[in-house]
């Protein structure tokens, strides 16, 4: 098995297109699943997949974040990234280092729609992603 992708329900598409392309999404394609619902399906320029997908739903009432506490994104360069952003008309946090000066680098960013979403460059050597590796004592 493999997971696919997130789906998050958004109040307005067009604001959270713009929102995520400025982040450096591209759209691969979007469907107009009718009744009102639209989908919307992202994935970074180098990513062959789709890997975030927005949901249009105005009939389902009010969109909360609800029990999603954060998208986490993978980036290279966090300080080229937060700067991107920042000219861009995005609002990246500060940098912080949950896991001290050896663990990885992080900073927060907020969509329209309240979703966080956490920018992680990982410390030099560090594989891409987390891994079992990261987690030795709970290796099976």
């Amino acid at each position: 098995m493999q997971t696919l992708f997130p789906a998050l329900r958004v109040t307005d598409l067009d604001a959270a297109l713009a929102f995520y392309t400025t982040f450096g999404y591209d759209l691969v394609g979007s469907v107009d699943v009718g009744g009102g619902t639209s989908l919307a399906m992202l994935a970074f320029p180098e990513e062959a997949e789709v890997t975030l997908e927005l949901v249009h739903r105005p009939a389902d009432g009010p969109v909360t974040p609800g029990g999603l506490d954060h998208l986490a994104v993978q980036v290279d360069d966090l300080e080229a990234t937060r700067e991107r952003l920042r000219v861009a008309g995005l609002r990246p946090g500060e940098v912080e280092l949950p896991g001290g000066s050896e663990g990885p680098r992080i900073a927060w960013l907020v969509d329209p729609d309240c979703y966080r979403i956490e920018l992680v460059q990982w410390p030099a050597g560090h594989p891409d992603g987390m891994t079992r590796a990261d987690f030795p004592d709970n290796a099976s």
